[in-house]
């Protein structure tokens, strides 16, 4: 299983409307594949941009592709400045 971190900017202007896309989309995603996700931002504006990061704890294969769906069908590179960023990072095994 792995985490998704997805990171973007976005015009301060456009904030409202995003936040109102991104949440439609992951209680959807929530309730199709039982994430939990997360959205968050840097608490500080620069240059009339927010930078904002999605979290999707421990997903499965294939979610990266729901997602990115997900994204396009809801429209939300029409109002971030910019392009999404995806990072995916696993969880360290233990040590022995």
């Amino acid at each position: 299983m792995k985490d998704l971190y997805i990171y973007y900017q976005v015009k301060e202007e456009h904030a409202q409307a995003l936040e109102a896309r991104v949440r439609s989309l992951q209680a959807k995603l929530a309730a199709d594949s039982g994430v939990s996700p997360q959205l968050k931002r840097r608490p500080e504006s620069r240059d009339g941009l927010q930078t904002w990061m999605e979290i999707y704890p421990v997903v499965g294969e294939g979610f990266a592709g729901q997602l990115a769906t997900a994204a396009d069908e809801a429209g939300l590179l029409s109002l971030t400045a910019g392009g999404r960023h995806v990072e995916t990072f696993m969880d360290l095994p233990p040590c022995a």
